[in-house]
């Protein structure tokens, strides 16, 4: 079994084509609802936050994301110092994950594939690609931030033109390309790939 990484920049669309895949078969983790659910649930984890960022990370047992959101995405060190406690967690739980799935490949869903390290615990990467522009308008209409806010979190992920270089295959979400049969296209390789794999 192959296990997959998924990337791209904030409004690439890569929970998309993540969805594509599991209609095709294919088991997704994805690491950022794990992250939030490891947060609230992860005992070490959550003591490691509040010692961190201070009890008021947390109202009435659950992860206050206002709150904590406002004091990483403001400090480049903070949120380093965040990343350092939730990726090592992530990490385990997403390669316990993939070990119980009996598909040819599983999918990892992540933005931050290369920065925290986890690319190294994955046979490929895929990259979903989309310009610059469509990507701040897709993500301040989807998650209900400004232009500037978009920006901020834009410039902590690393360059997306770097990012599709260090993926071994790449998905175009540009709206000028259909992206069900660049998807189809990739399943079939993936699958191909698997069976290379498999002991005779």
């Amino acid at each position: 079994m192959l296990n997959i990484g998924l990337t791209g920049g904030i409004g690439s669309g890569k929970t998309t084509v993540a969805k594509i895949f599991e209609l095709l078969g294919i088991p997704v983790y994805y690491a950022d609802d794990a992250a939030k659910k490891m947060m609230n649930e992860d005992e070490e984890l959550k003591t490691a936050i509040k010692k961190q960022f201070g009890h008021e990370a947390y109202r009435d047992g659950e992860l206050d994301r206002t709150y904590l959101s406002a004091r990483v995405f403001a400090d480049p060190v903070q949120l380093e110092i965040l990343n350092s406690l939730v990726h090592p967690a992530t990490i385990r739980d997403a390669a316990k994950w993939m070990s119980r799935q009996k598909t040819s490949y599983t999918l990892k869903e992540a933005a931050l594939i290369f920065e925290s390290g986890s690319a190294e615990y994955l046979d490929y990467v895929i990259g979903v690609y989309a310009p610059a522009a469509l990507r701040i308008k897709r993500a301040m209409e989807r998650n209900h931030l400004s232009y500037e806010e978009v920006k901020q979190r834009m410039d902590k992920q690393l360059d997306e033109n770097m990012k599709m270089k260090l993926c071994d295959f790449v998905i175009d979400n540009d709206e000028q390309q259909l992206l069900i049969p660049q998807v189809i296209e990739l399943h079939r390789k993936l699958l191909d790939l698997s069976k290379e794999r498999q002991p005779i």
